[in-house]
C-alpha cells in the first residue's frame, strides 16, 4: 500500500480527476486510488472527509492534502523531476504553464455543452457560438504548439507533459460529440488516443456500471 492515496469520481464522467491521474502515473509516483462515485446519497460527505474543499480529485500524501488537479500535478513534477513533466527550456515552460493554465481556467461553454462521457457512441449535437469559440481556441493551440515542437515528439512540447495531461479530457470530448478537426490537432488529437495511459483510463471507464443520467443529457442531432 502506498502513503498516498488520490481520490476520483467517476473515470467516465469526471474530467478533472483524468488530469493527475495521468501526471502521477506517467512520473512513475505510487499511489492508490479512492473511487468516489459522483451525485450518490454519500458522494458529498465522503468527499468532504478527504477535503473539506468538497471536489475530487484530492491527493493525500502522509499529512498533506492537495485539493486542486493542476496543483496535484505540479507535486507530480516536484516528485519526479526526471520524469520532465515540463518541458526543459525556460521559455517552452511557461508557454506550457500558460497552456494550462488557460485550460484549468477556461473554456466554461465547452465543459457544460459537451460534458465528459467517454462511453458516448460518438455523436454530433448542437454548438452554440460560444462552444464553437471554444473548440476553434483549443484547435489554434493545439496546432500553435505542434508547429513548435515539430520533430520533437507526438505531444504539445514534444515529450508528454502536463499540458497534455491537462487537455487528454477535450480529446475525449472530441470524439464523444465527433468534432471535426483537421491538420497539426487532428494528429495530436490521434497521438493522445493512442497514448497507452489515456487507453487504461478509458477501458476503466467504459467498464464502469454507473449511469448518471444528468452527465447523459447531451441531445443528439
Amino acid at each position: 500500500m502506498s502513503a498516498r492515496t488520490l481520490y476520483l469520481g467517476n473515470k467516465n464522467y469526471s474530467s478533472w480527476s483524468l488530469r493527475p491521474w495521468l501526471a502521477l502515473r506517467h512520473a512513475g509516483v505510487p499511489f492508490d486510488e479512492v473511487i468516489i462515485p459522483l451525485d450518490q446519497p454519500d458522494t458529498d460527505g465522503r468527499i468532504r472527509a478527504a477535503s473539506p474543499a468538497g471536489r475530487v480529485p484530492i491527493l493525500h500524501d502522509g499529512e498533506l492534502v492537495i485539493w486542486d488537479s493542476l496543483a496535484i500535478c505540479e507535486y507530480a513534477a516536484e516528485l519526479a523531476p526526471a520524469a520532465g513533466l515540463w518541458p526543459d527550456d525556460r521559455a517552452e515552460r511557461a508557454r506550457a504553464r500558460a497552456v494550462s493554465c488557460e485550460m484549468h481556467s477556461g473554456f466554461a461553454a465547452l465543459r457544460t455543452a459537451l460534458n465528459m462521457n467517454i462511453r458516448r457512441p460518438p455523436t454530433v449535437v448542437p454548438r452554440d457560438a460560444a462552444v464553437e469559440a471554444d473548440i476553434a481556441r483549443i484547435v489554434a493551440l493545439w496546432t500553435e504548439c505542434r508547429r513548435r515542437s515539430q520533430g520533437a515528439g507526438d505531444f504539445l512540447f514534444g515529450r508528454f507533459t502536463i499540458a497534455d495531461a491537462m487537455f487528454a479530457p477535450v480529446v475525449t470530448r472530441f470524439r464523444s460529440y465527433a468534432v471535426p478537426i483537421e491538420g497539426p490537432a487532428a494528429a495530436y488529437a490521434e497521438a493522445m488516443w493512442r497514448l497507452p495511459l489515456l487507453k487504461e483510463w478509458v477501458a476503466a471507464a467504459v467498464a464502469e456500471p454507473l449511469r448518471i443520467e444528468k452527465y447523459e443529457h447531451a441531445p443528439a442531432r
